[in-house]
């Protein structure tokens, strides 16, 4: 089973992330901020990680850097999730594989994990 971790400080998407992506077969954890997420990261590694680009404490593009540096998360496929449009998330940080405009369609983020970790939810 793949595991992802959801990193957004908004409880409600997460909340809806997690179940659903539970629903189709992935191992899901969460995280409300970018540091409570990497510490999240270092307890389960994952598969694959969505981040949120504007959070407290540590934002995504704070996260996607200090995921880079650490050998043990430099491959890391990442979703960027955001408001903004992704004009204003590629200035400010680089190395993930899909940007996702909030508010989105849950098949638009299946299509996304797909593409980055391979189809379905277990291995």
């Amino acid at each position: 089973m793949k595991t992802i971790v959801v990193v957004d400080d908004e409880f409600g998407l997460t909340d809806v992330l997690a179940a659903t992506l539970s629903d189709v077969g992935f191992r899901v954890h969460t995280a409300a901020n970018g540091v409570q997420g990497l510490e999240l990261m270092s307890e389960h590694p994952p598969d694959l990680v969505i981040l949120d680009f504007m959070m407290p404490l540590l934002d995504g593009p704070g996260v996607l850097g200090a995921m880079r540096a650490d050998p043990r998360l430099a491959s890391v496929p990442v979703i960027v999730i955001s408001a903004v449009p992704e004009s204003v998330v590629r200035a400010r940080c680089s190395g993930y594989v899909a940007f996702l405009r909030k508010p989105f369609e849950f098949d638009a983020v299946l299509a996304a994990i797909q593409r980055a970790v391979g189809t379905g939810g277990t291995m």
